[in-house]
């Protein structure tokens, strides 16, 4: 909640606990480690703000094409897991938002589960989550 109301990403917070713990981070020295760097970047995020953007764009491509490695994985033949991991990867981009994109994944993976007859297959706490994007949709938009 503290990186939220910072203005980090809820998703970047999560995505660096979960390489820490990856790389063996486990006693929560490597999460103090992270959380004080982040305050440190607080105050130095105006002197980044130099780098023009051009001169960061290489960096971002390649790890654009590094995350791209997890979509081999997907089953693009079989469309009950193509459409929704398609919609999230599309998604993503087109909002500028990345829990948008997620949230377009995990609607249209229960919508796709009911629709074919797999609606038990669904776990509780995925049609929580749909229901609370959705929700999210219908109040904000």
């Amino acid at each position: 909640m503290c990186g939220a109301v910072c203005g980090t990403s809820t998703v970047s917070s999560y995505v660096e606990a979960s390489t820490g713990i990856a790389e063996g981070g486990k006693t929560g020295m490597a999460a103090m480690v992270t959380g004080a760097l982040f305050f440190v970047s607080m105050f130095l995020s105006p002197i980044a703000m130099l780098v023009p953007g051009c001169a960061t764009s290489a960096a971002l491509i390649y790890v654009g094409i590094m995350m791209m490695n997890c979509a081999r994985n997907i089953d693009w033949l079989k469309t009950e897991d193509a459409v929704p991991a398609f919609l999230t990867l599309a998604m993503m981009p087109m909002t500028y938002n990345i829990s948008y994109g997620i949230a377009f994944g995990v609607i249209s993976h229960v919508l796709i589960s009911v629709f074919t007859g797999k609606a038990k297959e669904v776990k509780a706490g995925t049609w929580i989550i749909a229901a609370l994007f959705a929700l999210m949709f219908f109040v904000t938009h």
